[in-house]
């Protein structure tokens, strides 16, 4: 167990050091090379690519999809929105989406609970609603089920 999270600590330190160095080699490309710099990093700088950008993008983005489940009568869905009621759609999203950028799959389950049940999860703070008559195993249920049909719905 600990030479796992010493592991998994190593490979993240490694991958930022990557991408510190990758963001050093701009900026000094920046100070070498001025706006010509662009030209080492990106293919087709002068093309029309900016004019034609979202052309191709006939897919819903991610909070279309998120909306869309929402508002399905999928069994999760209505029973997320009786749940929320007293939140407004905006509300909701923010939460999904601070509960789906969790690094870790148990992570994402307990923010969804936590979030199911009213606490306040947005900036990382939590404040608990007190509602302790909810049932924790069906809430940790619902929130794994919710967090699995995003994560399916989002890929």
């Amino acid at each position: 167990m600990i030479n796992q999270e010493i592991t998994e600590r190593q490979k993240r330190l490694e991958q930022f050091l990557q991408h510190l160095e990758s963001a050093r080699q701009l900026e000094d490309d920046i100070m070498k090379y001025g706006l010509e710099a662009a030209d080492l990093y990106f293919e087709d700088i002068d093309g029309d690519w900016l004019e034609t950008w979202g052309d191709d993008d006939d897919e819903p983005g991610y909070i279309e999809k998120i909306t869309t489940f929402l508002e399905s009568d999928d069994v999760v869905a209505v029973e997320v929105r009786k749940r929320l009621q007293n939140k407004s759609h905006d509300e909701i999203i923010a939460g999904l989406e601070y509960c789906l950028s969790q690094l870790t799959e148990k992570d994402r389950i307990f923010a969804a609970k936590d979030f199911l049940v009213g606490d306040v999860v947005i900036s990382g703070n939590s404040r608990a609603s007190g509602n302790s008559s909810i049932n924790e195993v069906e809430l940790l249920e619902l929130a794994e089920d919710l967090m699995e049909k995003l994560t399916d719905i989002l890929g």
